[in-house]
């Protein structure tokens, strides 16, 4: 496994095209940019934690392919404590960082990739699962950081992607040659991209037997030739290029740094290639890639939460109120709707299944359910955490003007609190507060693993209706009144 040095170190060798405010960024140095550092930081805990004595249970697993001891984020789950044990990682990791650590989409996008392919090959007499877990030993031997990419840009929404007037609004195949492919397209909101290693491309949605081209799932280096990565902004992130206190989170940053991944003609070798064309199995790999995704935020977004119900109540304690009943009732509030976000994602872990594969797969039901919660409930969350913290988390003078020598004796007076806290310490958790509950973290939290509306289909469809009829017409006495006709 590598150490948290080696990955970074790692990422210096490759020669990826990285575009960031119209800037091609030198391959060598881009993880020193004080946009990507953070994310970097992030990702090198999963790297350390699982070097150490204390989190080796949950930092690390032993490969049911090699016997050896792996990074968890190369495992592919073999049982439903594994499942749980994901869970209690990600809430562990989001304690101690605060934010996306970007590891989880591609941990996910192997193990659906993973079950996929398995029954594919049996029904379509394929050898596509043995490719894959030849690219799984290269994985977890090599201990790789592996970005998901589902999400195509998609063009007008009203269309499939077989109608858009240009047809690179989804990823596909443009050409089949004897050593392999060549896709055209592009992946949105990469979470990590530029701090991985490899890419595992799935469809992002399932495909119609006259769209072919577009079911493709495969596997390449983030520096492949013809990959663009085009680096996003984020709330306040200009405030990275100065200070530490305006950040919030200046050693780990907020989110994950997403990027749009542009694929200009990319050749893929057939060992690299998962699915190409079997549009019957492409809704599958979508469902199980979402499923195991959305599992996972009651994990990540309980840890971050117990950041951001800490800071409100330390940022009430700074401020003198924080023995107030009130603010008492609000913390628990905030700690009754984390916990919610928690269960759901143990629930969905302990009711997992084994698939054909051998894998284990989370309930979807209540995975789509927990990440429905999150849409709402982290708003609440976010929203008690501002009122705590007063109006001053969004009016606050900067750094420079607390270190200005003609006005920063005004604000170390004026923004002072209780005695024995630092004006400065009061002022770094009010930004970490305005910073984990604003702009970017809010619209990752409604938007990452599918939007609100991606849940509510799923547990319409998973959830029988006609069932829960028959149990309130069998307990009511009722017999023979066939309700599903009205």
């Amino acid at each position: 496994m590598k150490t948290a040095q080696e990955y970074k170190d790692s990422l210096r060798r490759r020669n990826i095209k990285v575009y960031l405010k119209g800037e091609l960024l030198d391959p060598e140095t881009l993880i020193d940019h004080p946009f990507i550092r953070g994310h970097v930081n992030a990702a090198a805990m999963t790297y350390a934690l699982a070097g150490t004595r204390e989190y080796e249970d949950l930092m690390t697993a032993t490969s049911h392919l090699t016997g050896k001891k792996i990074n968890r984020f190369t495992h592919i789950h073999q049982s439903a404590e594994d499942l749980v044990k994901k869970v209690k990682m990600l809430r562990m990791i989001s304690q101690k960082t605060g934010t996306c650590y970007q590891r989880c989409v591609g941990f996910d996008a192997m193990n659906a990739t993973y079950s996929v392919t398995y029954e594919i090959d049996q029904a379509m007499g394929t050898d596509y699962h043995q490719r894959f877990r030849k690219f799984l030993e290269y994985v977890q031997e090599n201990d790789l950081m592996i970005s998901g990419a589902m999400t195509d840009v998609k063009g007008d929404r009203s269309l499939r992607p077989g109608q858009q007037k240009d047809p690179d609004m989804f990823v596909h195949v443009v050409e089949k040659r004897e050593d392999g492919i060549v896709i055209r397209g592009a992946k949105a909101h990469m979470t990590g991209m530029v701090n991985s290693h490899e890419m595992l491309i799935m469809p992002t949605m399932g495909m119609k037997e006259n769209e072919a081209e577009y079911a493709v799932c495969c596997a390449l280096p983030v520096d492949a030739p013809g990959v663009i990565h085009i680096f996003g902004r984020q709330t306040n992130d200009d405030r990275k290029c100065g200070g530490e206190v305006d950040q919030g989170n200046a050693r780990y940053g907020i989110v994950g740094g997403e990027c749009l991944t542009v694929l200009d003609n990319v050749f893929v070798p057939w060992d690299r290639v998962f699915m190409c064309g079997e549009t019957a199995f492409s809704g599958l790999l979508v469902e199980r890639f979402a499923c195991y995704h959305r599992a996972n935020y009651g994990g990540c977004k309980s840890g971050v939460s117990d950041v951001v119900i800490g800071a409100a109540a330390l940022m009430a304690d700074y401020s003198g109120y924080g023995k107030a009943g009130h603010i008492k009732e609000k913390l628990n509030e905030m700690i009754h709707k984390e916990e919610t976000l928690y269960a759901c994602s143990l629930a969905c872990s302990c009711e997992g299944k084994c698939t054909p594969s051998g894998a284990y797969f989370v309930d979807p039901l209540l995975a789509n359910v927990g990440k429905h919660n999150v849409t709402q409930l982290i708003y609440e969350i976010d929203r008690l955490a501002q009122d705590i913290g007063g109006g001053i988390i969004a009016t606050m003078p900067s750094e420079s003007d607390l270190k200005s020598p003609e006005v920063g004796h005004y604000v170390e007076k004026y923004l002072h609190g209780v005695e024995g806290v630092s004006t400065e310490n009061r002022m770094r958790v009010a930004r970490l507060i305005e910073n984990m509950t604003g702009g970017t973290a809010l619209v990752e939290s409604m938007h990452g693993a599918g939007s609100p509306q991606a849940q509510k289909v799923m547990y319409s469809k998973l959830s029988s209706l006609e069932n829960k009829k028959q149990f309130a017409a069998r307990i009511a006495g009722v017999e023979n009144d066939k309700t599903e006709e009205r």
